[in-house]
């Protein structure tokens, strides 16, 4: 079981208050993402959930039991850190191992173990290998490896791909999800990476200046946006978000449009604009467009849409994806 409840969980350094209360239910098996921006305190949220920090109130179970005060190695959860913290003069197998060997677990139960792990993670050939001769890929599993050896109740994993290129970071986030699949066991995810919360999460806990801003599936948060903070993180490319005159029309103090949700003409529409920079992507092109009346917006275009610099084009916004926000922010 993997069930961790956090109720009024709050953090402070003094009067420095990082975490305001926060209640947050993750249920067992779960995977869920916590995301925002740099500073937003999703990684002291995961280090109270793990122990490494302590909260200065507020309750924390896992399973139902209380482990608020307790130390990190008694609450049966395992951590994967950005950086690897490999041993470097130590094989891959007694990387893997080395949780085992200093819970003082037989030879025999570390051997199964950690072949059954280095099988998961497609590591069999890697085993007598140390990590200076792994690539950085290679070294996060040996660092998944050193967690899944210890049945954990829950992964928590704190922002694990930041040190890998593109490329890496999109293989690594597939191995990573059918890990989750394959093991059946709770992932707490952070990342400040919107894509990564959408493409694997169960459920995305976005954070903002350590407030729970929304808490939903990646779908939820896409269509229904509480507020302007989760409309303008949640999407790529953004969401256009627009004032003044227009937004008035539609019984707004703010409108959002997604760059996805407007249909380009070169002949007529809603909207009249002249195309900016456009961005070849291959199989999307995104056009920045001065709108007369409105300002700046992002359009996304069929990747064979054929338009140049100074063009004039126009946009139509679909019915019913026009998102409507009041004076404070909230979705109305």
């Amino acid at each position: 079981m993997g069930n961790i409840t956090l109720k009024n969980v709050h953090k402070a350094f003094g009067a420095t208050v990082i975490i305001p209360d926060i209640d947050l239910d993750i249920a067992d098996g779960e995977f869920v993402v916590f995301v925002g921006p740099s500073g937003c305190g999703k990684s002291t949220l995961l280090r109270l959930i793990a122990g490494l920090e302590d909260t200065t109130s507020g309750t924390i179970l896992i399973d139902g039991r209380e482990v608020t005060d307790e130390a990190p190695a008694k609450r049966g959860l395992a951590m994967v850190f950005q950086s690897y913290a490999l041993y470097p003069h130590m094989s891959v197998y007694n990387n893997i191992a080395f949780p085992l060997k200093m819970a003082k677990v037989d030879k025999d139960t570390i051997d199964r173990k950690v072949r059954s792990a280095a099988t998961t993670l497609n590591l069999t050939n890697y085993l007598e290998r140390r990590p200076g001769q792994l690539s950085g890929g290679q070294r996060q599993r040996v660092a998944i490896g050193r967690a899944i050896v210890r049945q954990p109740k829950a992964f928590l994993f704190d922002e694990p791909l930041s040190n890998l290129d593109a490329a890496l970071r999109g293989t690594m986030r597939l191995e990573i999800s059918e890990l989750h699949q394959q093991l059946a066991t709770t992932m707490i995810y952070v990342t400040h990476d919107q894509v990564e919360a959408m493409t694997m999460a169960d459920k995305i806990v976005v954070l903002n200046a350590g407030n729970i801003e929304q808490v939903g599936s990646p779908l939820e948060l896409y269509r229904s946006p509480r507020n302007l903070f989760v409309a303008g993180f949640i999407g790529s490319p953004r969401m256009n978000l627009i004032t003044g005159a227009e937004a008035a029309k539609h019984g707004a103090q703010t409108i959002g449009v997604r760059p996805e949700h407007l249909k380009l003409s070169t002949a007529s529409g809603t909207w009249k604009g002249t195309v900016g920079v456009a961005e070849h992507l291959g199989s999307d092109t995104f056009l920045h467009i001065q709108v007369d009346g409105i300002g700046q917006v992002t359009a996304r275009a069929d990747g064979e849409f054929a338009v140049d610099h100074g063009d004039q084009v126009w946009l139509t916004p679909e019915p019913g994806k026009i998102h409507r926000f009041n004076e404070a922010g909230e979705a109305i």
